[in-house]
């Protein structure tokens, strides 16, 4: 039996190096490359989140680190995914960040709460920066039938804005901010109470909080220095912002895919770059003025030649 289980093991890594060779030694010019590394994750000697220093020096902060430096280094098809999608997604973000005065790493919040995806948690939060509904409305977010504005991207990053900036004035830290992001500000300021402390670091909180700023820590880490962790990608497989144009509407849209045809698009294409439009109509009672975003057809199309994907890079984007 010993002497099998033996075999087993050998023929096992045998295999794997094989299967490592050959993933290798055909991989086409131009491929992305994940490192399969087994070696210790680099950590760095300083760092920063927020403006705000990380205390890398203490052992119980620098071992949560590690770990949620070793899982998304580790969780190929999810950390690549992300990698891919911020090439997209930050140039909309950065601006409005940076317009509003709030530190740039505030995009990694988004990043660990929706993979900048507009995905719907099991408690009903939506869009990238994952609002329920009520404190949707709370920062200003229009949220019924027709629409829901957690899914545009603009204004629930300047909703998210506005909470943050509110929460650090009542924590006075932006790494504070951020956790009562994910366990509330009632949830922390009970906390901080109980525990007579106000730093993050030296809190006991549940463990989704206590790991939560360590995500978006290590989610930047890989993101500002994807090679040291085994993450190379040509720019050509990113994904590549999408040149648009924008009609304002103040009346009523009776049939959004007629509207889509009129504006030489199609259903699909105008609803996904305005997922914040959830009905096939817009009834807007109150004569809002919306802004729709309509992408030209001919810039869905790429030129895909042998390995190299081309995207239009010389449209000025609105």
């Amino acid at each position: 039996m010993k002497n099998q289980i033996i075999t087993i093991i050998v023929s096992i890594l045998v295999s794997g190096a094989v299967a490592f060779f050959v993933a290798r030694h055909f991989q086409q010019p131009g491929e992305s490359v994940v490192s399969q590394v087994t070696d210790a994750v680099p950590m760095p000697d300083k760092l920063t989140f927020m403006g705000e220093p990380v205390p890398i020096h203490n052992f119980d902060t620098r071992e949560s680190l590690d770990r949620e430096l070793q899982v998304n280094r580790l969780w190929h098809s999810q950390t690549i995914l992300m990698l891919k999608r911020a090439n997209r997604y930050f140039p909309i973000i950065e601006p409005i960040l940076k317009e509003n005065g709030v530190p740039d790493d505030l995009k990694y919040i988004a990043v660990i709460e929706s993979s900048l995806t507009n995905v719907v948690s099991p408690s009903g939060a939506k869009g990238f920066w994952q609002f329920l509904s009520g404190t949707a409305k709370d920062f200003g977010l229009e949220v019924n039938d027709e629409v829901d504005e957690r899914y545009n991207l603009e204004k629930a990053t300047v909703a998210a804005i506005d909470y943050f900036k509110r929460t650090k004035e009542k924590f006075g830290s932006w790494t504070m901010a951020a956790a009562s992001y994910n366990i509330g500000r009632a949830g922390l300021l009970k906390q901080v109470g109980q525990q007579k402390c106000n730093n993050y670091y030296d809190l006991v909180l549940g463990e989704e909080t206590e790991r939560y700023i360590f995500r978006a820590i290590a989610i930047k880490q890989i993101m500002e220095n994807p090679e040291m962790y085994g993450f190379t990608m040509p720019k050509d497989e990113l994904y590549h912002p999408i040149p648009y144009t924008v009609v304002s509407v103040d009346s009523t849209i009776a049939d959004i895919a007629d509207f889509a045809f009129e504006h030489g698009t199609n259903y699909k294409m105008l609803k996904m770059m305005n997922p914040w439009l959830r009905a096939t109509k817009l009834t807007n009672p109150k004569r809002k003025t919306y802004q729709i975003k309509i992408i030209d057809p001919k810039f869905r199309m790429v030129e895909i030649d042998t390995q190299t994907v081309v995207m239009p890079q010389d449209i000025e984007l609105n």
